[in-house]
């Protein structure tokens, strides 16, 4: 039988104060928190943001106190034992070994979830089975249209017509102009609705109504592409499409995150776009599957095969719990307790969660109080908190589409082309890098929670700017020789290889961690919005750049982007690894100055050491955490 708790606690002063004043109190101390100066206890001369805890200096008294208040408020007071265990471990999570009041079981359930993270409810997992689905839609919904493009364009009589001799209605320009636009019309409309819709359908629809409806209308949209008889009924197809990517998009990994225990937090997230690059490559296997066909059917196949994955999700969605923090947000405390016992293994764990989520919820509901969706916006960039992860986000989510990689998913099959392939080679060329995409995302997934996201950018960013440049410079090779062939395909693929376990995973997983709740569907929304918005741009504008640049100088251009990012991140992205979605307000409380200048001397350490072979003194670490980093995060 579990051990009673015990209430002791401090003087009656203390006792008085409450969860919320205290708050108060760590909140107004927080602001303004400088790491070099404020009286914290760390060694001199060292950087430190110090993750503080709502619960750390609280009475032992006036915690049970107020967990007894809150169990007696949420009709959960047969539960009153296992949630004062949960509110203890919460206060002082490295100290559970020494806690009278938890059983040797309860003990041992705790240190297994460190030493054993990956053993976790199987309802966990098919919450990450059905998020993964959502993500394939998308990721088909992607690259489907890169095959049914070469085809497509011809049928509607854009670049030729009904007869197939060249059409003359439009010139090369508009030719451009239409191939971009009907290409990025999902995108176009991800930038300027899809993504704004999010906040409202969350807030009245909760994550998985919202993943519902998005994929309902990706189901929808798709069987509209598929009977499109103009470019224009085509182009608003499309368009319609995009909604649904949009709220999707920002939903999914955000209700991965708020589901997944913060040690495996970055990995289930990532998985997002590991079965984006799997949906991606289910794209180009449409494209082959159907390639052969008669040209006026194969290319609405190619579009309308996408039906199928959002009808399975929208059956499986709601088998699913609900998201615990979004309950929560709504005052449907049992309702969040159940979620959160299905995808914690004990009691014990799901009680130590919903009190501690619940406490910071109670925080940021009182900052937002009188606050719309306006007014929230606009603290993502005049609060210094929010404007540093407003900006990390910006930096990761633009560098998704500026490092090139959708220039390959949507024009692959065109630049296999021109590089010498025939169409059926270059659908199967295509194929190949849809494959690469999802087999090296692996990587990542078995990384990011140890390596980090900063690192893993850091890291692909150089490969990426190389690979592009040796892309775009084999097209100076002859055109019939099939050493061009081989070496713009080779740098294609190493791109991906390179692409996968990055860029690819890190913003989304990232952008779902950064912001702080009560803003963190309006930053979410914001995050994705910013990919979407230069996804259009990108896919737009290539058939254009490829004219006035010629491939070398389009490749180069990317890959000059490459170069730029790389510097972005080391100045301006903090790393978020392994913390929880609440102890990463003190990460983004340094100032931008700070950071840049450490890492700045921290890349110029690496290069004396690594390059130089140089043997000089460690840097001191830039973040010295109570809880986490303590424990290995």
């Amino acid at each position: 039988m579990p051990n009673s708790i015990k209430e002791k606690g401090g003087s009656p002063d203390d006792s008085d104060r409450g969860v919320a004043a205290y708050n108060e109190d760590v909140r107004n101390k927080s602001e303004g928190f400088d790491p070099l100066h404020d009286p914290i206890e760390a060694p001199a001369g060292k950087l430190n943001a110090m993750f503080q805890n709502p619960l750390e200096n609280i009475p032992k008294e006036q915690l049970m106190k107020d967990v007894t208040d809150f169990c007696q408020k949420f009709n959960l007071m047969e539960h009153l034992e296992v949630f004062k265990k949960g509110a203890l471990v919460s206060q002082n999570p490295n100290k559970v070994m020494e806690m009278e009041e938890l059983t040797e079981e309860d003990k041992e359930i705790l240190q297994r979830e460190r030493t054993h993270k990956w053993h976790q409810p199987w309802q966990l997992y098919w919450l990450v089975i059905m998020c993964s689905l959502a993500a394939a839609v998308q990721g088909m919904d992607e690259t489907v249209n890169n095959g049914a493009q070469a085809i497509y364009l011809q049928q509607l009589g854009i670049t030729k017509d009904n007869k197939g001799t060249p059409a003359d209605r439009f010139s090369k320009a508009m030719v451009d102009n239409l191939t971009g636009l009907v290409v990025g019309a999902p995108y176009l409309a991800c930038a300027i609705l899809g993504c704004w819709l999010t906040e409202p359908l969350n807030w009245y629809l909760a994550r998985r109504g919202t993943i519902f409806l998005s994929c309902f209308i990706a189901a929808v949209a798709s069987i509209w592409e598929g009977v499109s008889n103009s470019w224009v009924n085509l182009f608003l197809a499309r368009f319609v499409l995009g909604l649904g990517i949009g709220s999707k998009s920002t939903t999914v990994p955000v209700y991965a995150a708020e589901c997944s225990p913060a040690p495996i937090r970055g990995a289930l997230v990532m998985m997002w776009q590991m079965w984006t690059a799997f949906g991606i490559m289910l794209g180009n296997i449409m494209g082959v599957a159907f390639g052969g066909l008669s040209p006026d059917i194969s290319w609405r196949l190619m579009l309308g095969s996408t039906v199928v994955l959002p009808i399975v999700v929208c059956a499986q969605v709601y088998f699913c719990p609900e998201s615990p923090r979004w309950l929560i947000q709504h005052d449907k405390i049992d309702k969040a307790y159940r979620s959160f016992r299905v995808i914690r293994s004990s009691e014990l764990q799901a009680a130590r969660d919903l009190y501690y989520t619940y406490i910071n919820v109670q925080i940021e509901a009182k900052i937002n109080t009188g606050k719309n969706f306006f007014s929230m916006f606009w603290e993502l960039f005049s609060i210094p908190r929010n404007r540093r992860a407003t900006l990390a986000t910006w930096i990761v989510m633009f560098m998704q589409q500026f490092c090139g990689v959708n220039v390959i998913a949507y024009y692959s099959t065109t630049i296999f082309t021109q590089s010498g392939y025939s169409t059926s080679s270059a659908l199967l060329a295509s194929m190949g890098t849809g494959i690469l995409n999802w087999v090296f995302a692996i990587p990542a997934f078995l990384t990011i929670d140890t390596w980090g996201r900063r690192n893993l950018l850091l890291f692909t960013f150089p490969f990426l700017a190389i690979c592009l440049f040796w892309t775009g410079f084999s097209f100076w090779i002859e055109k019939l020789r099939p050493t061009r062939i081989a070496m713009v395909t080779t740098g294609m693929y190493l791109f991906e290889v390179f692409y996968s376990p990055g860029e690819g995973p890190v913003p989304f997983t990232y952008s779902a961690e950064a912001f702080p709740l009560h803003v963190r569907d309006v930053g979410m929304s914001w995050a994705t919005a910013t990919t979407w918005c230069f996804n259009f741009i990108l896919s737009f504008t290539w058939p254009h750049l490829l004219t006035a640049f010629k491939p070398q100088g389009a490749f180069g251009w990317y890959a000059g982007w490459c170069i730029i990012g790389w510097f972005l991140v080391l100045l301006f992205v903090p790393e978020t690894k392994a913390l929880t979605l609440e102890e990463l307000d003190q990460v983004f409380s340094i100032s931008t100055r700070k950071h840049a200048s450490y890492q700045i001397k921290n890349a110029v350490w690496h290069f004396k050491t690594w390059i130089l072979r140089k043997k000089l003194e460690p840097l001191p670490p830039f973040y010295v955490g109570e809880e986490h980093l303590k424990a290995g995060g």
